[in-house]
């Protein structure tokens, strides 16, 4: 097929260009998300008319409890290994028998075997293991309050200690709950900015968010193909705003070092692609591995970096 010519050009002179610009360093940023951006939640045309979504018939965090009903039913491993292929399709199919359209999906920086047994930290990892657990409930709020995220952030920490081997000290965990640091703006941008900062060649990096998402208008004009910027929100969103993924992208991608591993679970509306990672799969029954999504943006990813994206492109000439 042409489009599938044209897509395996387009990846073979995107790999060579992202060698020639140090993006995406040594080692691959991953991302598991629990819906499309088109999925659930409003959009909004700025930040002052936001609201949080009505969450009537929508569980906090359903998608990382489907992710653990999976990988730790009943809190125990399972007897046989699941490939990545295997564990979202599984999900998915729990997810629709609970009566939900979210699609989970991975999206990643490069290239990876989705038939290999599922793990959030690679053979050649061996440096040291850190973690950011973030959970909102948005207690007390008048509208959108959510109920099963704080339990998914304490699901989580156990699920990733005892099967992940990740040391309880090297883990940060922002919740609403009135004992540990608010999720607020701030404190979730600074974090994000510590757990990359204190990371070293070999390390395995692990970032879950389970909360609200949602879709802004795009405040540099062109950028996104459909207008809006795909957002988390953080508890003081009246007062801070809203955490767009540009500023996700310079605060978690860019910066990270060679040789450092980063695995993201976004459990939110609007998720996927709110890294903005160029390779993805979804488990739709059709597609057997990864490969280059055709509707991703690539001028809106070099111009991030500061690169032209002209002699990407230029595979469609001839």
């Amino acid at each position: 097929k042409k489009m599938g010519f044209l897509m395996r050009a387009i990846r073979d002179r995107f790999e060579e260009k992202k060698k020639e610009s140090k993006i995406f360093p040594g080692g691959t940023v991953m991302m598991i998300s629990g819906c499309e951006d088109a999925q659930t939640s409003a959009d909004v045309s700025d930040v002052g008319s936001f609201r949080l979504p009505d969450p009537a018939g929508r569980a906090g965090g359903a998608c990382t409890s489907t992710l653990l009903n999976v990988l730790y039913h009943d809190h125990q491993r399972p007897d046989i290994e699941y490939s990545f292929v295997e564990v979202l399709m599984k999900m998915r199919e729990i997810l629709e028998s609970r009566g939900y359209t979210q699609v989970p999906q991975l999206t990643s920086s490069g290239m990876i075997d989705v038939n290999v047994p599922f793990d959030l930290v690679p053979d050649h990892s061996e440096g040291t293991r850190r973690a950011l657990l973030i959970g909102i409930n948005y207690v007390g709020h008048e509208q959108g309050e959510l109920s099963g995220c704080h339990n998914d952030v304490h699901n989580m920490k156990e699920y990733i200690m005892d099967v992940h081997g990740f040391p309880e000290e090297n883990i940060t965990i922002l919740l609403d709950d009135g004992e540990h640091t608010e999720p607020t703006y701030d404190n979730i941008v600074a974090a994000y900015e510590q757990i990359v900062a204190e990371s070293e060649p070999g390390d395995a990096l692990f970032c879950h968010y389970s909360g609200h998402g949602a879709k802004i208008r795009d405040d540099d004009f062109g950028e996104e193909e459909d207008g809006f910027d795909e957002s988390l929100v953080p508890l003081d969103y009246q007062e801070s705003g809203l955490i767009r993924d540009d500023l996700l992208f310079d605060t978690l991608i860019k910066p990270l070092k060679e040789g450092v591993t980063l695995t993201c679970l976004m459990d939110c509306c609007h998720s996927g692609t709110v890294l903005d990672l160029p390779y993805h799969f979804q488990p739709n029954g059709e597609q057997t591995e990864m490969d280059i999504d055709e509707k991703f943006n690539f001028g809106r990813l070099f111009g991030k970096i500061g690169e032209g994206v002209e002699d990407l492109l230029d595979v469609f000439d001839g």
